[in-house]
């Protein structure tokens, strides 16, 4: 497993910690220790369980989701006790899809019923600045500043700027890969009507972020849209996070493979060997999201980076 770095190496506890990511797609678990500035990490496993199936249109959590995010959990228990983590050094951070439910009590006691600790769930600007950190201290590098860092989620994506004193400027908005398939997709593929429905939504949000995404010198793209969209760059035989980790693209080549995903239909998009089959339905809304914030940046090269969030809850343990 990769060690990631800390630039400026805080007081460290010993010990393992655990770190759970709740979102509305993916649920995430990270299993680790620190040392030497660093943190290593010894068990990363991801669950595609759609806890926010649904949650734009009902404003509830749906019982089968709340079945599979649960089957997920009880399966993270057990890696946790194995090795030999305590509540005390856990940390659960739940955040669109458990922000927006009226059920969302329900999950929390589940939650706290395998777990043995209450989740916090995060609002918009404690996501972005936890997946900052966690984007940051990934990189084996300094790249130039101002660093924009773009979190696609399920049900809402960050745009987070800053450099080596932290953000700067951040905004959560509610344009996630589930949400917007949900909400404007009834084709397959999307028609083109459909598209521009995604990107207006994108627009009006980022319309309305108030970070200066126009002073981003690097732009680093992290959590599952990103780094599956860093496999399509590379168009790698299977996913592998060695090879996406820190991997620079050309954005015309990554505008390119936006188009291509976004004009598959969803059986062609299920064949192709890098993409987990739980994002090929809603993997399009995704895509257009970092094609609508890059079209607002100067850049010409797109970073992907396989610590995100998750990182960033490991670090807060430090």
């Amino acid at each position: 497993m990769r060690a990631q770095r800390a630039s400026k190496p805080p007081h460290l506890t010993a010990g393992p910690v655990a770190a759970v990511d709740c979102g509305t797609n993916t649920l995430k678990l990270l299993i680790g220790s620190f040392g030497d500035g660093a943190l290593d990490v010894a068990v990363r496993e991801s669950r595609m369980v759609r806890l926010g199936q649904g949650v734009d249109r009902t404003g509830r959590l749906a019982d089968e989701a709340l079945a599979r995010a649960f089957a997920a959990i009880d399966e993270y228990a057990a890696l946790v006790r194995d090795h030999g983590v305590p509540p005390g050094r856990t940390r659960f951070c739940a955040t669109s899809a458990t922000r927006d439910a009226a059920n969302g009590a329900v999950f929390t006691t589940g939650v706290r019923e395998r777990l043995g600790v209450t989740p916090d769930v995060l609002s918009g600007d404690e996501e972005a600045a936890l997946a900052y950190v966690g984007a940051m201290r990934g990189l084996a590098y300094d790249p130039a500043e101002p660093v924009l860092v773009l979190d696609v989620g399920g049900g809402s994506t960050e745009v987070i700027l800053g450099g080596g004193e932290g953000v700067r400027a951040a905004a959560s908005m509610d344009v996630g890969s589930v949400r917007l398939h949900e909400r404007h997709v009834r084709h397959d593929p999307p028609t083109a009507g459909e598209v521009v429905a995604i990107e207006g939504d994108v627009d009006d949000a980022l319309d309305g972020c108030g970070v200066p995404l126009g002073e981003a010198v690097t732009v680093v793209g992290i959590a599952g849209t990103c780094t599956t969209l860093g496999a399509a760059v590379l168009d790698l035989p299977r996913y592998d996070p060695d090879a996406v980790h820190g991997s620079v693209h050309d954005v015309a080549d990554v505008r390119a493979t936006i188009e291509r995903v976004v004009g598959m239909t969803v059986e062609q998009r299920l064949a192709l060997p890098y993409l987990h089959p739980g994002r090929a339905d809603v993997i399009d809304a995704g895509l257009l999201v970092v094609a609508r914030v890059l079209a607002r940046t100067p850049v010409d090269q797109f970073t992907v980076s396989e610590a995100d969030l998750l990182e960033g809850i490991a670090w807060s343990l430090a």
